[in-house]
């Protein structure tokens, strides 16, 4: 399995990674319009066929913040460790941005702690990171959970949004 940055020609196989947990509600459908805008928010886990069979994003909230969003892995990797790969290179791509703070909101809380993040309240996080619930299937009933990993000791999720704040004014 081999994890890189994904490319143009990546985008049919994170369309249908992404479609797979869609259909289940358990992810934002998410359009080939905004994944070919988005392309160098992604990484990818190809096959030794160069198939793409996970996807994950890294996005840029603030100079401190960012996400990570459609982490999708296909059903016959799962349990191989491609997650965590997929997770981790979110998180060297973080440090090489110099950006302290990735969070994640999931179902899946037990895999994002196993990968060194832990819970939080959502209402800790800012408040311009929900601009994209209304598009979600269980808007407004959403179940997902808050995890986040800092590079610093935690001054607080508080500090983040404090800071986000002041700058933008």
């Amino acid at each position: 399995m081999n994890i890189r940055p994904a490319r143009v020609s990546d985008v049919p196989g994170i369309y249908e990674q992404i479609r797979v947990f869609a259909d289940q509600k358990l992810m934002i459908r998410r359009s080939m319009a905004e994944l070919y805008e988005s392309i160098r928010e992604f990484f990818v886990a190809v096959d030794d066929e160069n198939r793409v069979v996970g996807c994950v994003a890294l996005h840029v909230f603030w100079q401190d913040l960012a996400e990570i969003r459609c982490l999708a892995v296909a059903e016959h990797v799962q349990n191989s460790g491609v997650g965590r790969q997929l997770v981790d290179a979110c998180w060297e791509s973080a440090r090489e941005l110099e950006i302290k703070s990735v969070f994640a909101l999931t179902q899946a809380g037990g895999f994002f702690e196993r990968c060194g993040y832990h819970p939080i309240e959502k209402s800790e996080l800012p408040s311009r990171i929900w601009n994209e619930c209304v598009r979600c299937p269980l808007f407004p009933e959403c179940n997902e959970l808050a995890f986040i990993r800092s590079s610093e000791p935690e001054p607080g999720v508080e500090a983040l949004v404090a800071n986000q704040a002041a700058a933008v004014g």
